[in-house]
């Protein structure tokens, strides 16, 4: 399991599920749509070890594009959670 944040989302991959994707397509997204904090290690799994915690911080643009990537070319091993201040509020007036 991979867990990281960037400015104001936790991303989370469950890496066993790299083992059979074919694609990689989440790195590939990231690259095209980012600036390439994904990568794919030695292993073949989701990584960003390339990278410092502070470089995923500061370059990190949010894009969502790794999760969509993974979800329907890969093996949606990918969650994103955009946690959005004063939700379960507003929830909780509108029930």
């Amino acid at each position: 399991m991979l867990e990281f944040a960037e400015k104001s989302c936790k991303i989370t991959i469950d890496t066993s599920k790299c083992d059979t994707c074919k694609t990689k397509a989440c790195a590939d997204a990231c690259k095209k749509y980012a600036r390439g904090l994904l990568g794919i290690d030695d292993k073949g799994r989701a990584s960003v070890a390339h990278r410092t915690e502070e470089e995923v911080l500061r370059l990190g643009t949010e894009c969502l594009s790794c999760e969509f990537a993974c979800k329907f070319h890969g093996n949606d091993a990918i969650t994103i959670e955009v946690p959005v201040t004063g939700l379960d509020d507003y929830l909780a007036k509108r029930a």
